[in-house]
């Protein structure tokens, strides 16, 4: 087997799975047949799974031997320490909850949807003895009020809001963690407030730009998942299939709560039939659920009809150069259908400086064993950096 050498233009911070084999493999990283120096020698990293290897240019062999050093599972189920409601607005007031250590490195849950909400595992990500572990439900999700409104409900009423709280607990500075719309919002937080960012972990980018949107709701998701995608298009007749997502919204603003729960089931289970390489039953039972179905459609559509709020398509890629110099980790899996990797790769060109890792076997969900071990380990790199730092 010949094995080619890696680019002298890969970047440093980028590290994917290259070759795949079909039997168990195990090989040193002395071994006799690759280069020990030299510019284009490669070391592996062999993964949990036998039939993966992933090639790595020699001379980050330090510090990706250091990476796959870190604790990569989830830490056992914990209990909130306190939990609270904070009225954000005249009309909203939202859920949050503490956990982990009290006097620990502060870190926010940044959920998705956005309309999803947080739920126990969330917490599981983090050493509960050296984080202070902050949830919260965004306006109209989860255990939020009102349930599902979209008044007063944009990008940056949930931006002020993380600020809101961030002073209600006291907290000077947080390191920040979200995945698929909490990659959003995410970056959207951290670029307007970069200063009160320590850290950040992202996952399942979603830069929510038209082409995005129009992948997964407008049919291109559709070739990979023709099964899961028919009864979502089926209740928009076909004379209104040109948008589906003005179709759905129009569903989902009716004045018949029946007409709004059909439209929330088929929309949430479209969603949750794709979000794992490999289905996942509980996942996709929320779609029956009409109390989450409910937010999670109302709340994706009306952030995706109106653009995210933000002023241009590419407006968060525009203002990279805000966060450029926060300590970031990239996690995508290769094969995410619901926010394929084309964003997370742009991603990656305009701020090469985070550390950018696929997941060769994973889908969309943060569940997915490969994803999960990733969040997890990027989350020990950044609490070793702090602790070097003597905090």
């Amino acid at each position: 087997m010949k094995l080619g050498s890696v680019p002298n233009t890969l970047p440093s911070s980028f590290f994917v799975s290259s070759l795949f084999f079909k039997f168990p493999i195990s090989l040193p990283l002395s071994h006799p047949q690759i280069p020990s120096s030299g510019r284009n020698s490669l070391v592996f990293r062999l993964q949990s799974i036998d039939h993966r290897i992933e090639p790595i240019p020699s001379n980050l062999m330090a510090s990706e031997k250091e990476f796959q050093e870190l604790n990569r599972n989830l830490y056992p189920q914990i209990e909130p320490y306190s939990t609270g409601l904070l009225k954000v607005s005249d009309l909203h007031t939202i859920y949050w909850e503490q956990s982990g250590n009290p006097s620990g490195h502060p870190v926010v849950f940044i959920h998705g949807g956005p309309g999803g909400g947080t739920s126990p595992s969330n917490r599981r990500f983090f050493d509960p003895d050296f984080y202070r572990i902050v949830l919260f439900d965004q306006r109209g999700a989860g255990k939020s009020t009102p349930h599902a409104c979209l008044e007063q409900n944009t990008t940056w009423d949930l931006i002020d809001d993380i600020e809101k709280l961030r002073e209600h607990l006291e907290i000077p500075e947080w390191q920040v963690f979200g995945g698929s719309w909490g990659s959003t919002l995410s970056l959207a937080y951290s670029q307007s407030h970069p200063d009160k960012v320590t850290g950040m972990i992202l996952r399942g980018i979603f830069l929510l730009r038209k082409k995005e949107i129009d992948w997964f709701y407008e049919g291109g998701a559709a070739a990979i998942y023709p099964d899961a995608w028919e009864p979502f298009r089926d209740l928009i007749p076909e004379s209104e299939r040109g948008c589906f997502v003005d179709a759905y919204k129009k569903r989902l603003n009716s004045n018949d709560i029946e007409t709004q729960y059909a439209a929330a089931r088929a929309w949430t289970k479209w969603e949750m039939m794709t979000a794992h390489l490999l289905p996942n039953e509980d996942n996709i039972k929320k779609g029956d659920d009409d109390y989450f179905s409910l937010a999670f459609a109302r709340i994706e559509n009306h952030y995706f009809v109106n653009k995210g709020f933000f002023t241009s398509d590419s407006f968060l890629l525009d203002n990279i150069d805000k966060i450029r110099h926060i300590n970031t980790t990239i996690v995508q899996g290769r094969y995410d259908v619901c926010c394929p990797m084309m964003s997370a790769w742009d991603l990656h060109k305009a701020w090469p400086e985070a550390d950018f890792r696929v997941v060769p076997d994973a889908g969309h969900s943060a569940n997915e064993p490969g994803i999960a071990a990733e969040l997890v380990a990027a989350n020990e790199k950044l609490k070793n950096i702090i602790k070097d730092k003597g905090e």
